[in-house]
């Protein structure tokens, strides 16, 4: 009895009951908890569900028989040039893993589109080369995700292919525990080359809402070097290690990549496209103070004068001072004495003309009466050619828009979108923020949602986050400008935290003087105290230091430069201030930061940048490229400037150059001021300033001196598309970062800071420039004064206070 009582179980409620366990589903017994194996074994894999690897028979593939498919993908539909050895590389590659249907089945086109589509990712360029490690990359990629000849996968798909049409991908993918939904997701951001820029469709994140997270500054040392291959009509990147004390041959380099620039950009201007059917010779001069759209230009290399004694030429080169002290003309292929005596500037008066400079020169040549027009003919020199140039007219090249550079679609005058031929550019990454091509269009929509201009109680636009103010000559030893400052930013502190300025850009000299050079500025303990003193009246504004970029680029005076160039002209580009003159600022920073995130719980990261000169800001990638450069550049082209003897005749007509000026306001009266205090001297229309361009009318009268002045300077830098358009001897460069000075394409807007020059904002095709001269105006007392400007709408304008 006992014994039938023990063999019993204890019986429970069904409630606390344990679960049966179920049987295994295989014979396998699991193993023992002590081993932390689960007690159900995993599931077996069935090998059965994945489709056996298709057997591929390679085929030796001439490039011959591709080349009429590569040319439909890569060329008609890319827009890519492919090589000779290029296609030499894809035919062995889609022979060995495509096999004998390669054309049957279309498994050689998806390859090529693939192929296509990365190289274009990666920026490779317009030619697809196969020498280089990048198609053998792209190919190594390609092929690890190629299942019986067909692309199963790839990092690099693009969203039409990646996982679509291939139900052994998604498969794959699920065995691996992926998401097939989130894999296409990030492959599509590869193929558009966001990977580096982390930009989400539906971005969600706080911080990246603030326009300022999209800020860049591009130093000039960091800057991609970058050079123009004549052959491949296209930009290589310079992969050499620069240096500060580089071959001779370099030199010879800075001169080659300027004329090439140029030259290029000239052959696509209308004016020098021969027709097919049009025999007429033309010259530089001008109809009705603008280029006809009849006539049209052809360059002759120099060396090609041998011989033409008494024909007319246009000629396109540098202008340079000869050893025997006259001026001559240099190109690629030789040189030749010029005559100016009868020459005349087109525009007139309109354009500094300087050696240094790459000019246009029409007229005849003259053979050498004891030479017969044979090298070497004037002083001995080679490639000198015997006799001289006779110029008629003398011009600056004409400059391009960057739309056309970069290949984008603009607006005509009707407001109808056209999209033109230019250079193609557009896949060229020139800054290292990702090509106009790749995230353009992205980074836009991207603005639209950032940047929206806020409505004031009347329904007008007013001020918002989309602002910079720009800051010229803080003289820091200068009590005047400490109080200008002062008043500066006492007037953006009291708005809005939502509305303040993004950046404040401070542009030197910092210095009234040399630094360091035994000056009237003192030493280096007294420039540390200066910039101490700025940091004092910063941390008077901690909202200011909360929410925005403090943007700092030296001048001539500043240190360390200053030190052995007593205030002459530095080596260009010129590295920032030392840290050691700007620890307290950043202290500042750090303490404004900490405080607003123990009072309000949110985190601020407003930083103060010590950056180069020159340098540029790119804000939402290639969308807005703004360059900052501080030099004295009026004062330097009136001391080197060619005279010309022939003056504007009265009834002449004045030059059709398309650009708008913003007057300066009148001051801002503070409580304590005289409201009424002088008005500045640069008045035109208010309605100019919503313009993107504006022709002058020829009707009109004489323009005022100031604004003459700004539109021959801007017109000179942008014309040659170079920062420092002089002779090395009078402005020195760093041979090796020469690509820093280049403004090509043309940037949306520059800031050129020179006080010998006034204040002034001028848009020249399509790019917005700005001078916002000393803070301190010269010649009128307690007056304040900078540039505001607005990144959505592409205009600046001059700002006033009295203080």
């Amino acid at each position: 009895m006992s014994k039938s009582i023990q063999s019993e179980k204890p019986r429970a409620a069904p409630f606390f009951r344990p679960p049966a366990t179920p049987a295994p589903s295989n014979p396998i017994p699991s193993s023992s908890p002590a081993f932390a194996t689960p007690a159900h074994p995993i599931r077996p894999f069935n090998p059965a569900g994945i489709p056996a690897k298709a057997t591929i028979l390679p085929v030796l593939l001439p490039p011959a028989t591709l080349r009429p498919l590569a040319f439909r993908t890569f060329t008609k539909k890319h827009s890519l040039t492919l090589t000779s050895s290029a296609l030499q590389v894809l035919a062995t590659f889609i022979g060995r893993h495509c096999g004998t249907e390669w054309r049957e089945e279309g498994l050689a086109e998806r390859v090529c589109e693939e192929v296509a589509k990365s190289w274009k990712n990666r920026s490779g360029g317009v030619i697809v080369e196969g020498e280089g490690a990048m198609l053998k990359d792209i190919l190594k990629n390609l092929e690890g995700s190629m299942i019986g000849g067909r692309i199963v996968s790839s990092r690099e798909l693009s969203r039409q292919n990646s996982l679509a049409g291939s139900e052994n991908g998604v498969m794959t993918h699920s065995k691996l525990g992926l998401r097939p939904g989130l894999l296409d997701r990030e492959d599509s951001q590869s193929s558009l080359g966001m990977s580096t820029l982390e930009v989400d469709d539906e971005e969600d994140e706080e911080g990246l809402r603030d326009p300022r997270k999209w800020l860049k500054v591009i130093d000039a040392f960091e800057q991609p070097r970058l050079i123009y291959n004549v052959g491949k009509k296209h930009f290589d990147r310079d992969i050499s290690k620069p240096s500060l004390l580089p071959q001779p041959s370099h030199k010879t380099q800075v001169f080659r990549n300027r004329y090439n620039l140029i030259h290029q950009r000239l052959l696509r201007n209308e004016s020098f496209q021969q027709p097919t059917f049009d025999n007429s010779k033309s010259s530089l001069k001008r109809s009705n103070s603008s280029l006809s759209t009849q006539q049209n230009y052809k360059l002759t290399p120099i060396a090609n004068l041998l011989g033409r004694n008494g024909s007319n030429h246009m000629l396109l080169g540098l202008l340079t001072i000869s050893p025997t002290g006259t001026l001559a003309i240099n190109d690629l292929t030789g040189s030749i004495a010029l005559d100016l005596t009868h020459a005349k500037p087109i525009p007139e008066d309109g354009a500094w003309f300087a050696p240094g400079m790459i000019v246009l020169v029409d007229g005849t040549y003259e053979e050498d009466d004891n030479h017969a027009g044979g090298l070497g003919g004037s002083g001995g020199i080679g490639g000198t050619i015997g006799g001289k140039f006779i110029g008629f007219f003398i011009g600056g090249p004409p400059c391009e828009r960057r739309s056309v550079t970069l290949g984008l679609s603009s607006k005509n005058d009707t407001g109808e979108s056209t999209t033109t031929a230019g250079g193609g550019f557009g896949w060229v990454d020139f800054l290292g923020v990702g090509s106009e091509r790749a995230v353009g269009s992205k980074m836009r929509r991207l603005e639209q949602k950032l940047l929206r201009k806020p409505l004031d109680l009347e329904g007008e636009t007013s001020g918002g986050r989309g602002r910079m103010v720009i800051i010229g000559e803080v003289n820091l030893d200068q009590p005047r400008t400490l109080q200008a400052l002062k008043k500066l930013f006492g007037l953006y502190a009291l708005e809005p935290e939502e509305q303040t300025p993004m950046t404040f850009v401070l542009m030197g000299n910092f210095t009234q003087h040399a630094i360091m050079a035994r000056g009237g500025s003192g030493g280096s303990i007294e420039y540390k105290e200066y910039f101490d003193s700025l940091a004092s009246i910063l941390s008077e504004y901690p909202t200011l230091l909360q929410s925005s970029t403090f943007i700092f680029v030296p001048g001539d005076n500043d240190g360390w430069a200053s030190s052995f160039s007593a205030g002459a002209a530095t080596p260009l580009p010129r590295n920032g201030i030392p840290e050691m003159f700007t620890s307290r600022i950043k202290r500042a920073f750090a303490a404004a930061n900490a405080e607003a995130e123990k009072e309000k719980g949110t985190k601020t990261d407003g930083e103060a940048i010590w950056t180069s000169n020159p340098s540029r800001l790119s804000l939402f990638g290639p969308t807005h490229e703004i360059v900052l450069f501080r030099d004295n550049m009026t004062a330097r082209l009136r001391r080197t400037a060619i005279k010309f003897a022939t003056s504007k005749p009265a009834a002449e007509e004045e030059d059709d150059v398309e650009m708008i000026n913003t007057p300066p306001p009148a001051p801002e009266a503070s409580p304590e001021a005289n409201p009424e205090s002088p008005q500045a001297e640069m008045q035109l229309d208010p309605d100019l300033q919503d313009a993107s361009s504006h022709t002058l009318n020829p009707s009109s009268d004489t323009l005022p001196t100031d604004l003459h002045a700004a539109r021959k300077l801007t017109k000179t830098i942008l014309d040659q598309g170079y920062l420092s358009p002089f002779n090395m001897a009078i402005r020195p460069v760093l041979w090796d970062y020469t690509s820093a000075l280049q403004v090509y394409p043309l940037p949306t807007a520059m800031v050129l800071a020179d006080t010998e020059a006034p204040a002034f904002c001028v848009t020249y095709e399509g790019c917005h420039v700005m001078n916002p001269g000393s803070v301190v105006a010269p010649g009128r007392r307690g007056v304040a004064k900078w540039v505001e400007y607005d990144v959505r709408g592409k205009v600046g304008k001059i700002r006033e206070v009295l203080f």
